[in-house]
C-alpha cells in the first residue's frame, strides 16, 4: 500500500522540492521509501511513497518506467492475479521479461501490451493509479470497482493536481480553500462526503470503476470501465430451485478462492476479527488451509453494549488463532477524538472511526497487512434495512401515523423502557443492541411516502441538513426516486446496490483506509473479488434474506467451521456511546466548538438550529448524537484546515 500524488501545469514548471512537500505529507501512506519524478518539459511531476509488501527490494520501487520506457506509473494497492496475468502475458509474448516480482512490474506490461482499460478489466485487486504517456503527454488516472483505494483531483489555476489523499494537494500555496456547500450538506446529512464531490469546490474523488484522462491543455475525459448497475443488467439469476447445497458449496468455493489470493504477501498477516459472521468466516477460511496460526486482532471495551472482544475471543478460541486483543479505557477513546482532522483530511464523521483506529494501530504492532470483513453485509443482505424497510412500508397509512405520533411524543427513556417490555414478544429479527437508535428510524419511515423516501430516511443521520447548512444550493433535493439505471432490482436489491455504490465506497472502506494507512497498516477485503461480487449478485435473494433475516447463505457456509451458538446474536455496531459521552466527558469540548461565536462567525450553519439540538440532547429530550456529532467533527476538522 502507498500513496501517490503529482500534478501537470499548463504553463511554467514544476518546483523540485514542491513535489517533494506534496509527497512528504503522504509519508504515512508508504514510510519505506519514497521517489519523484519530473519530465523533461518539467511541466509534469508524479510521486511514490511506499509501504513494501511484495518484492521488498529496489525492483518495486516507483515511480517505476515501462519496459519500452513510454509509460511511468505510482500505483497505491495490490493486484491479487498479477502472477497469473504474468503467465498469460508470457503465453502471448513468449520474450518478455521481468526484473522483479511486484504487481506494479506486471501492470505497466500489461497496459504497455494491451491498454489501460483492457488491463485493469483483468485485474483483481484494490488500486488508485497514475500513469503518464511520454509518447501522448497525458495522464490518466484510475480506481478499482468499488473504491477501496482513493483518488482526489482538480485543477487549481494553471495546475491539474492529484493524490490519494487531500493534504498533498492542499500542501501548495494555490490551493483555494472554499467550502462546497452542497458537499457540507450532505455530510450533515450522511456523516461523509459521496462521491464525486469534496469539502472543496474545486477538488473531486474520482469514482470508482472509472479512468479519468487529461493533459496540460486542461482537457479531461471519463471512461467507465465497470460498474455495478450494468453488472445487474448483464448477469442472470440463478435458478431459485437449484440445489441449494451445491449453490452453498460454490459461493464457499469463491471465498475460499478470494481469501487465498489476497493472503499474497512477503510480509507477516492477520485479520480484524470482530466475532460477527463477515469477519469470522474470513478468518476461518484463512486458518483453513494455512499450517500455522494466522494472526487475529480485536479491540475491548468495558461497556458491555459497545463490547464484541468477547465474542471474538471465542471464536477465536474455537479457530485456534494467533488471537490479540486489547481492551482499552474511554479515556483512551477519547484521546483520539483530536487526530480525527488528521487522520480524514477531509470531515468525515462515521464514529466507528476511533475504534476502527484502534484496531488498526494494535494489528500494525504485529503485522503488516490486515483482512476484514468489509462488503459482506452490503452483498449479502446483512443490513436491517433490507428486510424491515419492506414490512414497515406495507403497513397501513392510519396505523403508521398513530405510531409516529406516539413513538415521537416519548423520551430516549421511556422508547428503552417500550422496548423492554416489547422484547420478549418480539421475533428475533426485531431484537436490537440499539433499540433507541432503530425506534427512531421506524418513526422516520412512518412518515414516509414511496420506497426511495424510506431508504432514504433510513441512510440518513439528519433529515434537516439543508436547514442547517446557511447559503446551501441543495442540489441534491430534487432527488425523489432510486436511479432509473436499476429500475430493474426489485426493493431490496436497490437498496443493496446503492449501498455498495455510496456507503460501502464513502464510508465503510473510506473509515478502513484513512485509519488503517495512518498507521501504516494495509487492508484488504475479500468479499470485493469482483468474480465473488458478480457470483453474489446471482443469487436469488431468498439465498441471501430469508425468515426476516440476512446473510442466510453465510450463516449455512459459516456453520461448518464454527459452532451456531457463537455467532448467532443480534447484530452490534462497532461503534461508541456518543450519547452519554456527549452529555458528560464531551460535554466541554462540544459547547466550546458549538458557541454562538464559533457558529455564527464562520456563517456555514444555522445557530439557533444548532442550539435546539444541543439543548434538547443535553436534556435528554431527544437522542440527536448523530447530528451533533457531524457538526462538531466539521468544527474541530474546519479548526485545523481553514
Amino acid at each position: 500500500m502507498c500513496g501517490i500524488t503529482g500534478l501537470i501545469l499548463s504553463d511554467g514548471v514544476i518546483q523540485k522540492h514542491n513535489l517533494s512537500n506534496m509527497i512528504s505529507s503522504l509519508n504515512h501512506r508508504g514510510p519505506d521509501s519514497n521517489g519523484i519524478w519530473i519530465n523533461e518539459n518539467q511541466n509534469f511531476g508524479i510521486g511514490h511513497t511506499r509501504l513494501s509488501i511484495l518484492d521488498l527490494s529496489r525492483a518495486g520501487s516507483q515511480p517505476m518506467h515501462s519496459k519500452n520506457n513510454r509509460y511511468i506509473i505510482s500505483f497505491n494497492g495490490e493486484i491479487y492475479n498479477h502472477l497469473d496475468i504474468r503467465l498469460d502475458l508470457k503465453k502471448e509474448y513468449p520474450n518478455l521479461e521481468f526484473s522483479g516480482s511486484s504487481d506494479t512490474e506486471t501492470i505497466l506490461a500489461c497496459i504497455e501490451k494491451w491498454g489501460l482499460s483492457k488491463s485493469l478489466k483483468k485485474m483483481k485487486g484494490m488500486f488508485a493509479i497514475a500513469l503518464w504517456d511520454k509518447k501522448k503527454e497525458e495522464l490518466k488516472l484510475a480506481r478499482d470497482r468499488f473504491g477501496e483505494k482513493p483518488m482526489y483531483y482538480g485543477w487549481i489555476k494553471n495546475a491539474f493536481y492529484f493524490g490519494s489523499e487531500l493534504k498533498p494537494i492542499k500542501n501548495n500555496p494555490y490551493f483555494n480553500l472554499e467550502i462546497d456547500r452542497n458537499a457540507l450538506t450532505q455530510f450533515i446529512k450522511y456523516s461523509y462526503v459521496p462521491q464525486p464531490l469534496t469539502i472543496y469546490k474545486n477538488i473531486k474523488k474520482l469514482k470508482p470503476g472509472t479512468i479519468l484522462k487529461v493533459n496540460a491543455k486542461k482537457n479531461i475525459l471519463f471512461e467507465e470501465y465497470w460498474s455495478l448497475s450494468n453488472l445487474t443488467k448483464s448477469t442472470s439469476k440463478i435458478n431459485s430451485n437449484l440445489n441449494e447445497n451445491n449453490t452453498i458449496l460454490n459461493l464457499e468455493q469463491k471465498i475460499q478462492e478470494s481469501v487465498e489470493s489476497q493472503k499474497l504477501s512477503d510480509v507477516p498477516i492477520g485479520a480484524f476479527l470482530s466475532g460477527g459472521i463477515d469477519s469470522s468466516l474470513i478468518v476461518s477460511m484463512m486458518q483453513l488451509n494455512s499450517n500455522t496460526s494466522i494472526n487475529s486482532f480485536t479491540i475491548g471495551f468495558d461497556q458491555k453494549l459497545y463490547n464484541e472482544a468477547r465474542f471474538a475471543s471465542k471464536v477465536a478460541k474455537h479457530l485456534k488463532t494467533n488471537h490479540t486483543e486489547l481492551y482499552v479505557s474511554e479515556n483512551e477513546v477519547r484521546n483520539i477524538i483530536p487526530m480525527i482532522p488528521n487522520i480524514y483530511d477531509e470531515p468525515f464523521a462515521d464514529s466507528s472511526q476511533l475504534p476502527t483506529y484502534l484496531v488498526s494501530e494494535l494489528a500494525r504492532s504485529k503485522v503488516k497487512v490486515a483482512l476484514s470483513g468489509d462488503g459482506g453485509d452490503e452483498l449479502f443482505g446483512g443490513y436491517n434495512r433490507y428486510f424491515q424497510a419492506p414490512k414497515w412500508y406495507n403497513i397501513p397509512k392510519p396505523v403508521k401515523f398513530i405510531g409516529s405520533e406516539v413513538l415521537n411524543f416519548l423520551s430516549p427513556n421511556q422508547l428503552q423502557i417500550l422496548y423492554n417490555i416489547l422484547k420478549p414478544i418480539l421475533p428475533k429479527s426485531l431484537h436490537s443492541s440499539n433499540p433507541i437508535n432503530h425506534l427512531t428510524k421506524i418513526m422516520d419511515i412512518f412518515k414516509c411516502n414511496s420506497e426511495w423516501e424510506v431508504y432514504d430516511s433510513l441512510v440518513s443521520l439528519c433529515h434537516n441538513s439543508s436547514d442547517i447548512v446557511i447559503n446551501n444550493p441543495d442540489l441534491f433535493k430534487s432527488k425523489d426516486n432510486f436511479p432509473i439505471n436499476i429500475s430493474h432490482l426489485n426493493y431490496e436489491e436497490k437498496m443493496m446496490c446503492l449501498d455498495i455504490s455510496t456507503y460501502l465506497t464513502d464510508d465503510i472502506l473510506c473509515k478502513v483506509d484513512r485509519a488503517a494507512m495512518s498507521v501504516s497498516l494495509e487492508t484488504r477485503a475479500p468479499f470485493l473479488d469482483y468474480d465473488l461480487v458478480e457470483f453474489a449478485w446471482n443469487l436469488p435473494l431468498n439465498f441471501k434474506i430469508r425468515n426476516g433475516e440476512g446473510k442466510w447463505i453465510l450463516k449455512k457456509i459459516l456453520n461448518k467451521y464454527i459452532p451456531n451458538k457463537l455467532i448467532n446474536r443480534p447484530k452490534m455496531g462497532f461503534g461508541i456511546p456518543l450519547e452519554t459521552w456527549l452529555r458528560g466527558p464531551l460535554r466541554e469540548w462540544a459547547e466550546l466548538l458549538l458557541n454562538k461565536k464559533n457558529i455564527t462567525d464562520d456563517g456555514f450553519f444555522n445557530y439557533d438550529i444548532v442550539k435546539t439540538l444541543w439543548d434538547d440532547h443535553i436534556s435528554e429530550k431527544k437522542n440527536n448524537q448523530y447530528v451533533l456529532w457531524n457538526i462538531l467533527v466539521f468544527q474541530s476538522w474546519k479548526s485545523k484546515w481553514l
